[in-house]
């Protein structure tokens, strides 16, 4: 840039060391305001009076750093080499003609026209083009976003091109949002107090006319205390079968859960199965088999989920019966409805025989 200021200074210099005095030239006309799309064509008109005996040139400069200007034309002839620049001069109007064509993003400024009365004294006159440009999400945007339960959460999103981008706030699937209502304006969406229903994708549009527009995509995570479901609080089944026993969870950040009978913690072995099965980020489901169920096993269970926001239990009431509950007795995989269901006739037959041969022999023993 340095380098370009001395040419800039030298040819001034060669140019105004000749010039005779005369009429003070004035610049009658300049191009107004010119917006194009990338790839365009424009030309910036400059018509000056009196000016046969001083230097025009035309300049691109920077209105926030004054210093840093390209000459770009002097009188009729190019200074600059590119194909895309062009100068014509009309002789008739005074008018010196600036043209550029397939218009780039970088050609976007200002561009002043110059009468150079002398090294310390010019006349000017400039032009603003203005270069249309599809939205880009800024990096200074919300990418994603944790926040617990009951606090402020603040999510934000800027854009640039030209003309300056509009942003729009929308959800996954077109939720509602926490502002109310599934669609929201502005580059910042504010949520005053986060619920565990805030969480999920928000999308983040910038539209301004140009192109097909620019999206984000931005995670909310809510951490919150787990919350435990129990769909079967109470389940009864014959001694010597399985049961399964169940929790749902939902937790974030994900809970650890154990499994609790008589405030003894349980484990995998020959008496009991546990297994957990994330659904998604925040949902667990967790399964308890009693195996091959003896006495001693029936009674209150107790499922607990425990992360850094809270702890919560849910309970589970194993209780016997004569007749099998089918599944798990029948030997399927899934747990179905809560229906007892007797596996085949000899299993009621038998299991009636064992109740007969109990009642007989209370009553043997209330005899005697």
């Amino acid at each position: 840039m340095a380098l370009i200021n001395i040419i800039y200074l030298t040819v001034l210099a060669c140019l105004l060391k000749d010039v005779n005095s005369q009429r003070t030239p004035t610049i009658s006309h300049i191009t107004q305001e010119q917006i194009r799309d990338i790839g365009g064509q424009v030309d910036l008109d400059c018509s000056v009076h009196y000016s046969s005996e001083y230097p025009v040139i035309w300049v691109k400069y920077d209105r926030l750093k004054t210093t840093e200007s390209i000459p770009l034309s002097s009188n009729a002839a190019l200074i600059i080499r590119d194909s895309r620049f062009s100068l014509r001069y009309d002789d008739a109007t005074a008018t010196y003609t600036l043209s550029i064509k397939d218009i780039q993003e970088n050609d976007a400024g200002w561009y002043q026209c110059q009468v150079l009365i002398s090294i310390t004294n010019k006349i000017t006159a400039e032009v603003e083009l203005q270069v249309r440009r599809p939205p880009i999400i800024s990096d200074n945007s919300t990418r994603s976003i944790v926040a617990s339960e009951g606090e402020s959460a603040q999510m934000e999103c800027y854009s640039d091109g030209f003309p300056p981008p509009k942003i729009t706030w929308r959800r996954e699937n077109n939720a509602i949002l926490p502002t109310g209502g599934s669609i929201y304006r502005g580059n910042v969406i504010k949520i005053p107090s986060v619920h565990k229903e805030d969480r999920g994708t928000y999308y983040c549009v910038a539209e301004n006319g140009v192109g097909k527009g620019a999206r984000r995509n931005i995670n909310l995570e809510v951490e919150f205390a787990p919350v435990i479901t129990v769909p079967r609080p109470r389940l009864g089944q014959a001694l010597q079968y399985d049961m399964d026993l169940e929790c749902h969870v939902e937790a974030y950040p994900p809970p650890a859960i154990t499994w609790l009978k008589d405030e003894i913690q349980l484990s995998n072995n020959q008496h009991y199965r546990i297994s957990h099965f994330a659904t998604a980020d925040e949902f667990t489901d967790t399964t308890l088999r009693v195996i091959t169920i003896e006495k001693r096993q029936y009674g209150i269970f107790t499922c607990k989920a425990q992360n850094k926001l809270g702890t919560v239990e849910g309970k589970v009431h194993l209780f016997e019966t004569i007749i099998p509950v089918c599944p798990p007795a029948c030997g399927q995989a899934r747990y179905g409805g809560a229906v007892s269901i007797a596996p085949s006739a000899a299993t009621i037959l038998a299991a009636f025989g064992i109740h007969a041969a109990r009642v007989f022999t209370r009553i043997f023993h209330t005899k005697h």
